[in-house]
């Protein structure tokens, strides 16, 4: 089957590689009709998330039909069209009936301390080949493959594997109460969702900060006051429009993506030419400095940004002083989907409206170019099989 494949820093391939096959009775086998490309995904590429291991299927998002089931996969068959969630887990250890599924016990085999595991990612989690391929072997697939209402098209469903979820998390992480006014830094995909989920939980004022014209434009369209934070100092925006106060709640949306001051969208040290970005050893991000600054006094700091464990530095001294809440992790996606697929179904939310480019698999690692680079309206890409 082909498959975008990690081969190093810069260096990914569309490959011919073996097909998946059944490992373990709780195993699954998916033919994907529908992939997309991450910002995650080009932590791996650029290296700023180490340990990738050379082979390495790419991608944690997809949607597709199931093949085949291992034995004790009792609510799917042959047939069934599903949605993967990016994160693995068991369902059954304390922390997934907890709805942490994010940290499960079992997932990871390297050990119930190792963190999260997730498709196409480096050797802490798991590592696990990822969706960006034909074929996907997905793990206790009875909880790891969400079936899927007719109702709902691929083009909805691939934003409903990750981005989706991971906004609506930002969102509740940031403990938004009816009335709130939130800021959201990064207007990229999951950007684009924690707004839209910060309205779903009744914010009142959503502020958005970036620097892409089409990123901002889309902020505006949900209804957001944008800044632009090329073209004026965010903090003094934000405090500006809300009397001095600040937000009550800020959403940390980019993570390591963050640019350097004074970067442009046209080069640097990305992978493809990307912008400079925050490397480990570099201080605080620009968005965390940002973002305690901008909170009003008790507020809550929600991080859905990813940060590699190498990056150590935060201001914590202004953001206890200021008796601010820090709320962070990566996603517990199976425990969010499915109250998403009623919202969607329901048609009370269009996923799709944040997808921008449909490339099929074959052309991805020209994708991964223009995404790499910020190309002037690259918001979100799906592949298609």
């Amino acid at each position: 089957m082909k498959a975008v494949v990690f081969h190093g820093v810069g260096d990914i391939r569309l490959d011919n590689v073996a097909d998946p096959v059944v490992q373990a009775p709780t195993d699954a086998l998916i033919q994907l009709t529908a992939s997309a490309i991450c910002g995650t995904d080009l932590h791996m590429v650029r290296g700023t998330m180490p340990g990738m291991r050379p082979g390495t299927i790419l991608g944690h998002e997809g949607v597709g039909i199931v093949t085949e089931v291992g034995a004790d996969v009792n609510n799917l068959r042959p047939g069934d069209r599903v949605v993967i969630p990016s994160t693995i887990a068991c369902g059954y250890c304390s922390y997934c009936r907890s709805g942490y599924h994010a940290q499960c016990d079992n997932a990871n085999p390297n050990g119930m301390r190792a963190g999260t595991a997730f498709f196409g990612g480096p050797e802490t989690t798991g590592p696990f080949h990822g969706l960006q391929a034909e074929y996907a072997r997905v793990p206790f697939a009875n909880i790891g493959a969400v079936k899927l209402p007719d109702e709902i098209d691929d083009d909805q469903a691939i934003l409903m594997s990750d981005i989706f979820p991971t906004g609506y998390f930002g969102a509740q992480l940031a403990e938004i109460h009816r009335g709130d006014t939130v800021v959201v830094f990064g207007c990229g995909p999951v950007g684009q969702f924690a707004i839209v989920s910060a309205k779903l939980l009744g914010a009142s004022r959503i502020l958005a900060v970036d620097h892409v014209p089409s990123r901002l434009e889309a902020a505006q369209a949900q209804g957001a006051e944008a800044i632009d934070f090329n073209r004026e100092d965010p903090v003094a925006a934000i405090l500006r429009l809300t009397g001095g106060i600040g937000a009550d709640r800020a959403i940390d949306a980019v993570g390591i993506d963050a640019q350097k001051p004074g970067a442009t969208s046209g080069g640097g040290n990305g992978a493809s030419g990307g912008p400079p970005l925050w490397q480990p050893g570099d201080g605080p991000s620009q968005v965390l400095q940002w973002a305690v600054e901008a909170l009003d006094k008790a507020g809550t700091l929600a991080i859905i940004g990813v940060y590699p464990e190498a990056h150590q530095e935060f201001p914590i001294g202004k953001a206890m002083n200021k008796n601010l809440t820090l709320k962070m992790g990566n996603c517990n996606h199976r425990a969010i989907l499915p109250e998403l697929v009623d919202l969607v179904r329901a048609g009370i939310v269009d996923p799709s409206e944040v997808l921008t480019q449909r490339e099929p698999l074959t052309d991805a690692l020209s994708a991964y170019q223009a995404f790499d680079t910020r190309q002037p309206g690259w918001m979100k890409v799906k592949l298609e099989l």
